[in-house]
């Protein structure tokens, strides 16, 4: 019997919010989202910087985000708030930092020596150098047990001089390039975020390409945002019973012990049975979720 290949834990949407603006963070412990990232960074004034760390660290410390995991994203090493942030935040209740500009594997390593082993890491890939170097980051990643890369593509796009158009044609090949790097060191790859807040189609769109490229979610930038995402990085009613379908076909007893079999007309192989396999414990971990949420609800 072939174990079920697990999915990442759940981040179909993670959302962006200023860690300063408490009447957005208490709306973020009721939001439908898998993670919320409280922003010290570009969300926040220079004037506003130490008032945003302590309110990420209190917000932290009074929980109440029950399934949603909490992130907190420090300014970056090499400016003049981020060695605060995360001396500050390696003595908190915090469990997940995000490191922005991040552009080499020294970078990583650096990080990793200012904060204590059991936070998490979580990397932006938004710069060009990040791109140029991508594997060493990614390698150093995963030895410094980051687990997620999340794509700056405003950023990168500004560095880059590129227009982001709806069809994202500019950045495609880095946004495949990280997906890439994400899947063979067994890291989460979280999109970028989608700028138009006035947009459904567009978001909607948006999401639908990126979960097509492979990337286990979203990040947004309003509570509006988080049902395209959610339903793009969900299993469909289709997929879920073609899924079921193939694993039920696997175990049936002709097929014992079989590599290759005949499924529907169409040839099946042990690939397709670990896909089917992800997707049946995705749409289980999603149901789990749903479930915890209505309860505490």
């Amino acid at each position: 019997m072939i174990a079920l290949n697990q999915p990442p834990p759940l981040l179909r949407s993670v959302l962006y919010l200023p860690a300063n603006r408490a009447s957005a963070v208490a709306k973020a412990r009721q939001a439908d989202c898998d993670a919320v990232i409280l922003d010290l960074e570009d969300a926040v004034g220079p004037e506003a910087k130490d008032e945003a760390r302590d309110a990420a660290i209190a917000a932290a410390s009074e929980g109440g985000f029950g399934e949603r995991l909490l992130v907190v994203r420090a300014n970056g090493l090499d400016s003049q708030w981020g060695a605060a942030d995360l001396s500050a935040l390696g003595k908190s209740a915090v469990t997940t930092v995000l490191l922005p500009k991040i552009s080499s594997a020294d970078d990583v390593k650096a990080a990793r020596d200012r904060l204590p082993e059991h936070i998490t890491m979580w990397l932006m890939l938004e710069t060009c150098a990040a791109f140029l170097d991508l594997p060493s980051i990614a390698h150093a990643a995963k030895g410094y047990d980051v687990e997620a890369f999340v794509l700056g593509t405003n950023d990168l796009a500004l560095e880059m001089r590129c227009t982001l158009t709806s069809d994202r044609m500019s950045v495609l090949p880095l946004l495949t390039q990280a997906v890439v790097a994400a899947r063979t060191h067994d890291i989460a790859a979280i999109d970028g975020v989608f700028n138009d807040l006035a947009d459904e189609a567009g978001l909607a769109s948006e999401c639908r390409q990126g979960a097509a490229l492979g990337f286990d979610g979203k990040t947004a930038i309003h509570p509006r945002q988080l049902a395209a995402a959610n339903a793009a990085f969900s299993p469909s009613d289709a997929a879920l019973g073609q899924a079921r379908s193939i694993a039920a076909a696997f175990t049936a007893p002709e097929n014992t012990g079989k590599g290759v079999i005949k499924h529907e007309g169409r040839m099946a192989e042990l690939l397709h049975l670990r896909e089917a396999e992800r997707i049946i414990a995705q749409a289980e971990a999603i149901a789990r979720r749903s479930a915890a949420v209505n309860t505490a609800d």
